[in-house]
């Protein structure tokens, strides 16, 4: 007979100090309440009283219904997180239970709206080859409704069509600044599998090109590793999953020859919105050209500084599938009401539903995401011949 846990205040008040990057101190000079209470409440030591935990909502803006929500089903083994290993622990510690409250409210809102889930193609052998990382990608175009031979205009418009919930995560201190710290973190996700929601998170950066890029790896670890969960090296497969997905192998061999210059991959760039850095590794994986090659151009790219500030700027993308959602369900100022009712703290909302630039108000019975079909990343070749390629942007 399968079991379902009751609501622990003290688990959920320990996931809230976590989802606000708060220390036992620092909560403690919040609300009031003793640094031991805390200790003692989150360790199931003493009961949380009803007055204690209407202290802690009351002083960090929480719904008080936030303590008695279910929590997060995400299994420990298979949340896939892409980050520098420099990145911090406390940091890291946050971040995750932020993602598991974002996939915990993903979860009620798209299923009350009865979004489709995704129909993404998967892999279960233990040891994957490289025609597979191919043929993988190539499904993935196909599932999502991507042409299988054309650069990907707006990679999270065609994931949340397919039923992916894309959700940018910014977290902010209790001045509401950005955290910087978070630079050394790129994205997670978690798919339960055939007809389960399936949620990609990632940190908004600079350059649109790494974001695409995050999304493409965070996708690879849906299809790569939800049914393979101990594979020996899933941040590289999800690389070349990536890589492959964003340029597809026919194109590949064709474009990205080995005698392409710098300023032939600032083009690429331009066309298919994946870094010089990417479209290099690329060709080296499909054997288009060798190790010595590889590594002529990464010297090339130190000389001329691109390692670190690569030209071209890729246009970056905006999700809209989550916001679109709340919008129905709640109206156009959603966050009190809804984190209300979802039990969820507003700052969680506000990232990973963030209100559109340009807010379009669609009727009740069309498909969310089917509103910004324009392709809204677009990468500008030079106007005229013989211009700088390297001076290209998007749109």
């Amino acid at each position: 007979m399968s079991t379902v846990l009751g609501h622990s205040p003290g688990e959920r008040l320990r996931t809230l100090r976590e989802l606000l990057g708060l220390t036992g101190a620092a909560l403690s000079e919040m609300c009031g309440m003793s640094k031991s209470w805390i200790s003692q409440v989150e360790t199931n030591a003493r009961e949380a009283s009803e007055d204690g935990l209407r202290a802690v909502a009351e002083h960090t803006g929480t719904p008080f219904s936030f303590f008695y929500a279910r929590p997060s089903s995400i299994p420990l083994d298979s949340l896939h997180f892409r980050k520098h290993a420099s990145a911090s622990r406390t940091v890291t510690k946050r971040v995750r239970a932020f993602y598991g409250e974002s996939y915990r409210v993903t979860e009620d809102i798209l299923q009350r709206a009865n979004y489709p889930t995704p129909p993404l193609p998967y892999a279960t052998a233990d040891d994957l080859t490289a025609r597979d990382f191919e043929d993988l990608a190539a499904q993935t175009r196909e599932a999502l409704r991507i042409a299988a031979d054309k650069p990907i205009p707006n990679l999270t418009r065609a994931m949340e069509r397919a039923g992916i919930a894309v959700a940018p995560i910014v977290l902010t201190d209790p001045a509401g600044e950005e955290q910087s710290a978070t630079q050394h973190h790129f994205g997670l996700s978690h798919w339960g599998g055939i007809g389960e929601v399936a949620l990609v998170a990632y940190f908004p950066g600079a350059q649109g090109d790494r974001d695409r890029f995050t999304l493409a790896h965070e996708l690879g670890h849906l299809v790569l590793h939800t049914f393979r969960p101990h594979a020996r090296d899933p941040e590289t497969e999800a690389n070349r999953f990536a890589a492959a997905l964003l340029v597809p192998e026919e194109r590949a061999q064709a474009e990205i020859t080995d005698r392409l210059s710098l300023t032939g991959y600032a083009r690429l760039k331009a066309t298919w919105g994946v870094s010089i850095q990417a479209l290099i590794m690329r060709g080296y994986a499909i054997g288009n050209f060798n190790e010595s090659r590889k590594k002529s151009l990464f010297v090339q790219l130190t000389q001329r500084g691109w390692r670190k500030s690569e030209p071209v700027t890729v246009g970056q993308e905006s999700p809209l599938l989550l916001w679109t959602v709340l919008e129905r369900q709640y109206g156009a100022k959603p966050y009190l009401s809804a984190a209300d009712d979802l039990a969820i703290h507003p700052t969680v909302l506000r990232s990973i539903a963030p209100t559109p630039a340009k807010r379009t108000h669609l009727p009740r019975n069309s498909n969310p995401t089917e509103s910004n079909k324009a392709e809204v990343l677009q990468f500008r070749r030079p106007e005229k011949r013989g211009s700088d390629p390297i001076k290209a942007v998007a749109r």
